[in-house]
């Protein structure tokens, strides 16, 4: 991972500990490859032409304007239900110590509830 810092990536722990773990130096990377994929085309270019978004590749959207309402409706939903997930993933981090958990030590937890019901084995 870092060779003149002596880390390697065994060394780095799993969930938002990690986050800790990396050097300045990644970080730094890491934001100036984001800036360079925001202005590799021009800054503003799909803005400037009136169009944001727009790159003209209709793989994922459509040039019809119903079947692209109805996609854009799909990878909006789906983008929440994503950030839902990661969020749960950040608390159980957070709350356990691993972003999976361990559940045998929440025997009490009222996700519990129903586990031992006919059907939910």
């Amino acid at each position: 991972l870092s060779p003149s810092a002596g880390l390697k990536f065994a060394d780095v722990p799993n969930g938002l500990a990690a986050i800790s773990k990396v050097p300045p130096g990644g970080w730094t990377q890491i934001l100036l490859y984001m800036g360079w994929c925001e202005v590799s085309r021009g800054p503003g270019s799909d803005i400037a032409s009136g169009r944001p978004g727009d790159f003209g590749w209709y793989v994922l959207t459509s040039a019809d304007p119903e079947e692209k309402k109805k996609k854009l409706n799909a990878e909006l939903a789906n983008g929440r239900l994503a950030m839902m997930a990661i969020i749960g993933m950040f608390f159980q981090d957070g709350l356990t110590g691993s972003a999976w958990g361990d559940w045998a030590n929440y025997t009490a937890s009222p996700l519990r509830a129903f586990e031992n019901e006919l059907g939910v084995q």
